[in-house]
């Protein structure tokens, strides 16, 4: 009886947990296109400071994880009730992730920093409406990994909510060649295009690659553990991007760039750390998500909040709203509802398999009763 009391409330918390992680990636999300997109549109032009701010709020995973600990220390030196005396508990350290899942985590770190730099090599040269073609190719991408990697189990709701937002992201396509930004070149424009579809499919496969290293891990996977997994995945993204600010000369070039940007210089210094904040809350987002559900849910979240950039691109930066982009509205919103749908079946149907389970095993218990 306490241990399905205590299932319940901590299937309650990890609800709780991915309602928060869903609010934060949404923010990220939506927030860290536009302003990548309006760094360039005032005068930015260095693509590896743009890819290295995407990680490189990564610090402000610090606050988090110092209360994590400072509350596991408490718990940790915590006497037992029954005894009054203090008892010696085994060390706490202050980082819980073992050799084999830190240099995992550094791995996909440097893959994520590698994905920044061609996201961030086509919003230089591409509008928001069709870079975010980027999430479109990316859900089909993820579908595909999540199935090879980690065995992502498909139901007819989750494979249509795949097709449906995929396609409606992919409509976004048509006419793209007349959103060219001005003093994009035609080549330019199709390099920026090829990179965005080959970030799109580099973060198609990190996401399923973060929840088979969740599944594989030997130790006990807590949201602590998975923040310490963000800072390690951010810290060698930043290294990597920081690596080609250094040979690219970027550093240098960050006060005269500055002095010259369209909004002012102070503005170019809020537009950086508003970036590095936004990105920091996309990547927490997305790994929290993984974490409390799956990385197939995060991909379907992730192409969902295409329509907002969309919105929010169209009310700020003037960008055109037309037919396409509204077919795309309604296909995505047609594909969330139908994945969720499908959710609330499984889970009807999961819990009818246990209530059941569970009688039949009271029953087993009153017959073999002497």
């Amino acid at each position: 009886m306490a241990e399905a009391k205590e299932e319940k409330t901590e299937r309650k918390m990890k609800k709780i947990l991915l309602i928060i992680n869903c609010l934060i990636l949404a923010l990220g999300n939506s927030g860290g296109p536009l302003i990548m997109r309006l760094y360039f549109i005032h005068g930015g032009k260095r693509v590896w400071l743009s890819s290295f701010l995407e990680t490189a709020g990564f610090p402000l995973m610090l606050l988090p994880l110092t209360v994590s600990y400072i509350k596991r220390r408490r718990i940790n030196h915590r006497p037992p009730p029954s005894t009054t005396t203090v008892i010696t508990t085994e060390k706490l350290n202050i980082i819980s992730m073992k050799p084999p899942l830190f240099f995992a985590a550094a791995f996909i770190g440097i893959l994520t920093g590698l994905d920044d730099y061609l996201y961030a090599f086509g919003v230089a040269r591409l509008p928001i409406s069709t870079s975010a073609l980027i999430i479109a190719s990316q859900l089909g991408f993820t579908a595909v990994f999540a199935f090879i990697l980690v065995k992502q189990k498909f139901t007819a709701f989750s494979v249509n909510a795949v097709v449906l937002l995929t396609v409606g992201a992919g409509v976004l396509a048509m006419h793209t060649s007349g959103d060219r930004p001005a003093g994009v070149s035609v080549r330019q424009y199709v390099i920026g295009f090829l990179t965005t579809v080959a970030a799109s499919a580099l973060y198609g496969f990190v996401l399923p690659l973060i929840e088979l290293v969740y599944k594989k891990t030997k130790q006990p996977l807590t949201y602590s553990l998975v923040m310490e997994i963000q800072f390690v995945m951010c810290l060698f993204a930043t290294l990597f991007c920081a690596v080609g600010m250094i040979v690219n000369n970027d550093f240098k070039v960050i006060p005269r760039e500055a002095r010259n940007f369209g909004l002012g210089e102070t503005t170019y210094y809020v537009v950086l750390v508003v970036s590095a904040i936004m990105w920091q809350a996309f990547f927490l987002g997305a790994i929290g998500v993984i974490f409390c559900a799956s990385s197939l849910f995060s991909g379907i979240l992730i192409a969902v909040l295409l329509p907002l950039t969309e919105v929010l691109a169209v009310i700020f930066y003037k960008e055109s709203f037309n037919a396409e982009k509204v077919v795309s509205l309604v296909l995505s919103l047609w594909g969330f509802v139908s994945y969720f749908y499908g959710e609330i079946k499984q889970a009807k149907k999961q819990k009818k398999k246990s209530v059941l389970e569970t009688e039949l095993g009271q029953t087993i218990d009153v017959v073999s009763a002497p």
